[in-house]
């Protein structure tokens, strides 16, 4: 009795050390077959097999995302590139409107006229600046006579005026002007504050 209960002690120790689904009858002495090492090591190979094709699949798609990246960063840098010229170009082209100006405003102060005829020049100067302002659709914001509109104008104060309907304006200060629809700068302007409107 003693001897089956070690018997069956060894057994269940064996049972314990023999790999998974092999039991210690099938190994002997509790060492796999040829046939299930066979099936191992072809187990072993074919995850080695997958594992390298993981590991190159990983290595293409690391390679793939760095040269998106790549070409991300050169898209970008090319777009800015463009925009910088883009705004050079349009500012050189702005400039160069404004160079004939400049040449005769020194032309201006060189003359040794009288006051009339340099006012004269002046003025001729203003129309040509107004001329190219007009071409690059830039024009000036209606003052006197117009209706205050305080998205246009800016109010310095107030001029009581009888000729004038209340809240127009009555004086321009400093031009403005504006691209279209967009206000570049508001215009200085003092209302007109009629006594007899206020009144009624």
């Amino acid at each position: 009795m003693p001897e089956q209960e070690t018997e069956l002690r060894a057994q269940e120790a064996a049972e314990d050390v023999a790999p998974e689904g092999v039991s210690a009858t099938a190994t002997g002495a509790g060492l796999p077959s040829e046939e299930e090492v066979t099936v191992r090591r072809a187990d072993l190979e074919k995850q080695k097999a997958e594992l390298e094709q993981l590991k190159t699949e990983r290595d293409q798609l690391l390679d793939r995302l760095a040269r998106l990246q790549a070409e991300f960063e050169n898209a970008r840098k090319r777009a800015e590139r463009e925009r910088q010229e883009f705004r050079d170009y349009a500012v050189g082209n702005v400039v160069e409107q404004f160079l004939p100006v400049l040449d005769n405003f020194e032309l201006a102060l060189k003359a040794t006229g009288s006051a009339e005829q340099l006012r004269s020049g002046v003025e001729l100067i203003v129309k040509q600046m107004e001329e190219i302002l007009r071409q690059l659709q830039v024009q000036a914001v209606l003052t006197v006579g117009a209706e205050f509109d305080p998205r246009q104008h800016e109010a310095l104060g107030t001029v009581e005026r009888e000729d004038l309907p209340d809240q127009h304006v009555a004086e321009e200060v400093r031009r403005g002007y504006k691209l279209r629809d967009r206000l570049l700068r508001p215009a200085l302007v003092r209302v007109a504050s009629n006594p007899k409107q206020t009144s009624e």
